[in-house]
């Protein structure tokens, strides 16, 4: 497999953020990990190229924050989240690269949307109900299957849940290693996972513990909110361009 060095470079900055919004601020900026490798790659091979580099960050990360996570929220998420797993693997196997890039790209656009809009809530918003909850861990597991993708659904519950941010992080990891470790798995059973995506896993993967590193150490020091904001613009920008790749799904 012959990829360019642009490929690289961006590919190591996806690996970079996601580690440092892992380990850092509990997740949901790694949604542009697939959104800017796909400028690339076929969106199938950029999900297989990231799911080792995934579960090893979540394995480094839940043992760093393994006495702080909330349980009951992590329990309230799986039930649907398995159910969005169980859709992402059938749409995975049918959707063509163009669709996926579309979806990725209107997901990016919709959880861009969805940040600018919590910014403007000012008030206290009640926990969300159960049905809420479970429609929520639903579009997570799906997200994720599809796109690595399931942060942000996720994230707004933990928010309004007002959890400790350390608790926050910790809570956020358990989950996603549990929904990594269950899609590796979905995806060796596909073929997905192979030797030429292991390989290039291989080759990213020390950018991983700099990552979490940056992360960890960002935890104490910076402003999550102002991290946030920057990368929310890069995700809409991988979002804006994957709908113009895929354009042909809408205009044939």
């Amino acid at each position: 497999m012959d990829l360019t060095i642009s490929f690289f470079l961006v590919a190591s900055c996806a690996v970079l953020v996601t580690g440092i919004s892992k380990s850092g601020f509990g997740g949901g900026l790694g949604v542009m990990s697939v959104p800017l490798m796909s400028l690339y790659i076929a969106p199938q091979l950029a999900v297989a190229i990231l799911m080792p580099i995934l579960l090893a960050m979540d394995l480094l990360i839940v043992w760093q924050y393994r006495h702080r996570w909330s349980k009951p929220v992590v329990t309230a998420l799986l039930p649907g989240a398995a159910v969005g797993l169980g859709l992402g693997a059938l749409a995975f196997q049918w959707m063509s690269a163009d669709l996926i890039r579309f979806c990725v790209g209107l997901l990016a656009l919709f959880f861009v949307l969805q940040y600018v809009r919590g910014l403007r809530r000012t008030q206290t918003v009640p926990a969300p109900a159960r049905g809420v909850v479970f429609l929520l861990g639903g579009l997570s597991g799906f997200a994720s299957f599809v796109a690595h993708a399931g942060g942000p659904p996720v994230k707004g519950i933990l928010l309004r849940e007002g959890l400790e941010k350390s608790v926050f992080v910790g809570t956020n990891t358990m989950f996603f290693f549990t929904l990594n470790a269950t899609k590796s798995v979905a995806y060796s059973a596909m073929g997905q996972l192979t030797a030429d995506s292991l390989r290039i896993s291989l080759m990213l993967a020390p950018l991983l513990f700099v990552g979490i590193g940056l992360g960890l150490v960002l935890h104490r020091t910076v402003s999550q909110a102002i991290f946030t904001r920057i990368v929310y613009v890069f995700l809409s920008m991988a979002g804006l361009k994957l709908l113009w790749d895929g354009r042909s799904v809408i205009l044939g």
